[in-house]
């Protein structure tokens, strides 16, 4: 578990490793690579549910970032395209994920990648258990964290709750991303969950920096 714990952190701190072509050789040489990953403390997460997005994205943007979040959205468009077939959905979906996965010191890869195992980018998804939309947030949440006119089916705001949840998760277990994620899923003390977390991850969302890189073998 702590192999996979410090693999996890490495995808989010560097490039990913040389990808193998098996699911167990590719686990192999995630280890090759180990840096501790830093996590900063979280606001109070009520005060980050009642706010919105719209402040933050008609604040003027420093050239950089702006430049920054257009080449990741341009690297993640095509495997985005793959669920959401509507371009100007695509579009502020991407915009959403990278200033929500900001405001929550999360890699938005990581998101999208948690996204694609939890509902496959449907915004509709209900599960069995009662999770519902893009991050399956479950409806105690709302009386937990947020307001109760909440729709957790708004992608929007399915999505403030899904990264500041994570975010939270990743706090109380000081950046283990393995133990975090088993947390998001209801299943703390298994792996593989943020196993098929981090496998989407480095199948299909890979950052800009990493574009030119060898895809792992599916």
């Amino acid at each position: 578990m702590k192999r996979l714990a410090a693999a996890l952190a490495t995808l989010c701190l560097v490039a990913a490793s040389t990808a193998a072509a098996s699911d167990d050789t590719f686990l192999a040489s995630l280890e090759a690579n180990q840096r501790p990953l830093v996590i900063q403390a979280l606001p109070a997460a009520p005060a980050s549910l009642r706010t919105t997005l719209d402040a933050s994205l008609s604040l003027t943007r420093d050239p950089a970032e702006i430049w920054a979040a257009r080449q990741w959205q341009n690297a993640m468009e095509p495997s985005v395209a793959r669920f959401v077939k509507d371009e100007a959905l695509r579009g502020e979906l991407l915009q959403r994920v990278y200033m929500e996965a900001r405001l929550a010191r999360l890699p938005p890869e990581l998101v999208l990648a948690v996204i694609q195992v939890e509902s496959a980018f449907r915004a509709d998804a209900i599960s069995s258990a009662g999770a519902v939309g893009l991050m399956q947030i479950m409806p105690f949440w709302i009386r937990e964290l947020g307001l109760p006119a909440d729709d957790l089916k708004d992608p929007w705001r399915n999505l403030r709750y899904g990264t500041t949840i994570l975010a939270h998760y990743l706090a109380v277990e000081r950046g283990d991303f393995t133990r975090a994620l088993a947390r998001y899923n209801g299943s703390l003390g298994q792996t593989w969950y943020p196993e098929r977390v981090m496998r989407a991850w480095q199948r299909h969302w890979r950052g800009p920096a990493e574009s030119g890189r060898t895809t792992v073998q599916r």
